[in-house]
């Protein structure tokens, strides 16, 4: 319910009253896509940061491979979406948006975001376990990375309308990893049902997000194994 609630309160707030609704066809598809869809790497990274700081008593008393904790609540989070999804295909048959073909393209989608979500994670399970108080930093920017990531609204639409901004502006938030999966989701979900084409790159950039994710993270946690649990 949390998702949808909160895309209720961006519908209103941007939607509504700052009108980033204008010019995107099915927004509240769109918004509540979105949500979904940030939520789930959100959630993997919070849970990821207090993955060895909160379970210290597991760590010490067991022995078992330290990177199997921010995987399994990545994990978790990745099975969360997956009841939320349900929700999101009513939604999407409530606003005319029919099943299609396209539809199987979810599938590799979240493979991609779950091992980009898994990588981070365990890079912030790493960061977490020597400084706990970090937890308390990430919401605020989690929160920023959210507002870059358009989330609640087109980037293409709100920064065509900016000439003044540089043309490396635009490139970069839409390079965002939280954006390319979110615009690989919509895509799938919406987009295609509109005749919209998605640039060839998207899938390259999503790819290369979470190889580096997952395999950085992967050794950036496993290098300080012995460590986990002492001190």
């Amino acid at each position: 319910m949390t998702p949808l609630l909160n895309a209720a309160v961006y519908y209103f707030i941007f939607g509504m009253l700052l009108g980033t609704s204008h010019g995107v066809p099915d927004y509240i598809p769109f918004l509540v896509t979105g949500v979904f869809v940030w939520t789930f790497t959100q959630s993997s990274i919070m849970a990821g940061t207090r993955a060895i700081s909160g379970n210290l008593g597991l760590v010490r008393a067991l022995h078992f491979p330290r990177a199997a904790l921010p995987i399994s609540f990545a994990l978790q989070q990745l099975q969360q979406l997956l009841f939320s999804m349900a929700a999101l295909f009513v939604i999407l048959l409530c606003f005319g948006i029919p099943v299609s073909a396209s539809w199987v393209l979810v599938i590799p989608a979240l493979f991609l975001q779950f091992t980009f979500n898994a990588g981070v994670a365990m890079v912030m399970a790493r960061m977490g376990a020597k400084t706990p108080d970090i937890a308390q930093l990430m919401p605020f920017v989690l929160r920023t990375w959210m507002y870059a990531s358009g989330v609640m609204f087109s980037i293409s639409h709100v920064t065509g309308g900016h000439k003044r901004l540089p043309s490396w502006v635009p490139e970069l938030l839409q390079a965002n990893p939280a954006a390319v999966y979110i615009d690989l989701m919509r895509f799938a979900l919406i987009d295609s049902f509109h005749g919209s084409q998605l640039p060839p790159h998207v899938w390259a950039l999503a790819t290369g997000w979470a190889l580096l994710a997952g395999v950085g993270g992967f050794i950036y946690f496993w290098k300080a194994e012995e460590t986990y649990g002492r001190g």
